[in-house]
């Protein structure tokens, strides 16, 4: 649609339909940066290149560019517009170890990019799609704002270390999202969805115990073994699996057993602790007895500790008035759609991991009744074609009852400072496995493609509705309020800093 078609800046379909084209029109290069940082897969706070490109492009498209926010280096912050409402996007770009995988292939072969650091890393949660989607939602929206003549701010947050340091929790400590209206954002996921429910909140701690080096058959006595204290602190866990809540997890990785010969007393020794608990307040607490069991085993083993915090974050809160605006544009743009050689290519892939026939839906495992629908949905869209569907090329059904994810994420430290939303776009078959080698395979190819442009349009879509209904971000606001009345208990230390 011509802006010069446009009868008024009130013609709000039309502000849409032009912010729809302009993603259109900038699509290839969204799916040039997509693909840019597929290729990067930089690790968590090590995403100095695909920073500094968001930071490039940002500024051509003439947005102001702040780098190196809340003192976290591949951090960033690119506004465009002036006055309130202010809505942010959040982009992430953080790749995982151990996933470098031949995009768009069908069978497991590594691939190690030399555009990137040479590490064995991919992008296993489809970061690349990620932030790429969130930089055509706000390319789209400075097309809105610039077309209505409307006061208002967007701002892309660039959002690094979602895999290893929760930044947005450490921007949480500083007071960033307290700034904005609301926050939007996306996951590509094996469906397409509005996101709604709690996840778990999530603190990592690492205990360096030290004690005291001896021969182990001579001068036992003389020696105080720091892997005794790491084990007796295991033990003193166990124990306190009895007494903490149902949905409370607490798991542990010794990271340094303190060497490789028995007839030595270990003087040094090293467990790294993750506390997960629904509500961060619960978590907070739970990691406070955790610490005391450490302490317990230094002096049990009369040895000494260090406590190194790592990371932490909040469970999301959910925000009902916004998904259901969104639920409404996702339902107006429908979802990606795909070629023959883009379902076949899905169905082979899908046939490498197990479980590629499941129900997809935050909704399926709390709902007997949702998950029925689904099913026929599926059915459905199978009998349309002679041939197998591993895509999901459907909308899910708005799920308004509770939901619970076990995972974690740094978005719900966001969601306690502001009425905050996420969606699910499909980006990969049915089932497929997160965190897996196919993920990345799918997140290099078209269908990846397909699904960040699609997240951009919904996502802007949603947000020029929250620009122009001022009683849309009032009832989000007061919905928000209500919800985290009980107050917002930062996971993140004052003196903590977000680190390799």
């Amino acid at each position: 649609m011509d802006s010069n078609k446009i009868n008024s800046p009130d013609d709000i379909e039309g502000l849409k339909e032009l912010a729809i084209k302009e993603i259109e029109n900038k699509k290839d290069l969204v799916t040039e940066v997509s693909d840019k940082i597929w290729e990067y897969a930089e690790l968590s706070l090590k995403e100095y290149k695909s920073c500094d490109l968001y930071c490039e492009v940002m500024k051509k498209e003439g947005f102001d560019v702040e780098k190196g926010i809340c003192n976290i280096p591949t951090a960033f912050r690119a506004k465009f517009g002036k006055g309130k409402p202010v809505i942010g996007i959040l982009a992430e770009y953080d790749a995982l170890s151990g996933l470098a995988q031949k995009r768009a292939c069908t069978e497991k072969e590594i691939y190690i990019s030399q555009e990137g650091t040479g590490e064995d890393a991919g992008h296993g949660c489809g970061h690349n799609m990620l932030g790429a989607g969130a930089m055509a939602a706000t390319l789209g929206i400075k097309k809105y704002l610039e077309e209505s003549r409307r006061e208002g701010t967007v701002i892309l947050y660039g959002c690094p270390g979602e895999e290893g340091c929760a930044s947005k929790a450490f921007m949480a400590r500083d007071g960033e999202w307290k700034k904005i209206d609301a926050a939007l954002t996306w996951h590509p996921e094996d469906c397409n969805e509005v996101v709604t429910g709690s996840s778990n909140s999530c603190i990592q701690v690492r205990y360096t115990f030290h004690g005291i080096a001896s021969h182990a058959s001579a001068t036992p006595e003389k020696g105080r073994s720091a892997l005794d204290a790491v084990e007796l602190m295991n033990i003193g866990v166990q124990f306190l699996r009895e007494h903490m809540s149902d949905r409370a997890r607490v798991h542990y990785a010794i990271t340094d057993a303190g060497g490789v010969s028995p007839n030595v007393v270990q003087s040094n020794a090293q467990v790294l602790y993750m506390v997960r608990a629904n509500h961060v307040g619960e978590a907070v607490e739970l990691q406070k007895r955790v610490d005391k069991i450490a302490e317990g085993a230094a002096l049990m083993t009369e040895t000494t500790f260090t406590r190194e915090f790592v990371d932490g974050l909040s469970d999301t809160v959910t925000n009902r008035t916004l998904e259901e605006v969104a639920y409404k544009n996702f339902e107006k743009l429908g979802v990606p759609t795909y070629t023959n050689d883009e379902f076949e290519f899905a169905k082979k892939l899908a046939h490498t991991y197990e479980e590629h026939d499941g129900i997809p839906g935050l909704g399926t495992p709390f709902d007997p009744e949702y998950k029925k629908e689904i099913e026929a949905l599926k059915k459905k869209k199978a009998a349309e074609c002679a041939f197998e569907r591993a895509m999901n090329d459907f909308l899910l059904p708005h799920f308004t009852k509770d939901a619970f994810e076990p995972g974690s994420t740094d978005v719900g430290d966001v969601s306690w400072q502001c009425p905050t939303l996420q969606i699910h776009v499909a980006a990969w078959p049915n089932g497929c496995p997160g965190h897996s080698w196919q993920n990345v395979s799918s997140g290099g190819s078209s269908i990846g493609h397909k699904a960040e442009l699609h997240a951009g349009k919904v996502l802007c879509a949603t947000a020029i509705d929250l620009y122009e209904h001022d009683q849309i971000l009032k009832e989000a606001n007061e919905e928000f309020k209500e919800r985290t009345k009980e107050g917002y208990v930062c996971p993140i230390p004052d003196d903590a800093i977000a680190r390799v």
